[in-house]
């Protein structure tokens, strides 16, 4: 009986690992052994910095939210104090959005927690 290899399955798995390997440098997207480590390697760091990412923005939105609050006279940590006791319920996403893009609406919600 002849062996069976399933050459197509093979085949159709390594032509996936090396198109995501398009664009790397040298024979980390040539050769199958290279290009299947380093794809690996690339999808940790995604999945990782996918998480990452919303840690970064969360500290983004705090400066803006700081800045645009002590231009009023008062710190972040006062601003989200106030904030949260009045029960103004906007989260930080949209209070830095506020705050870079419309300043007048941000000056009237630190009027309205003053």
């Amino acid at each position: 009986m002849p062996r069976s290899v399933n050459a197509v399955a093979s085949r159709r798995r390594r032509k996936k690992v090396l198109n995501m390997a398009k664009g790397y440098w040298g024979s980390r997207s040539k050769v199958f052994t290279i290009a299947k480590n380093t794809v690996e390697k690339g999808l940790q760091y995604a999945f990782r910095d996918r998480k990452v990412k919303k840690r970064e923005f969360r500290g983004l939105w705090i400066q803006r939210i700081n800045a645009a609050a002590r231009e009023h006279g008062m710190s972040y940590s006062q601003f989200i104090g106030k904030v949260a006791g009045k029960n103004i319920g906007l989260n930080r996403k949209v209070l830095a959005d506020l705050a870079m893009n419309h300043p007048a609406a941000f000056k009237a919600i630190v009027d309205a927690v003053k």
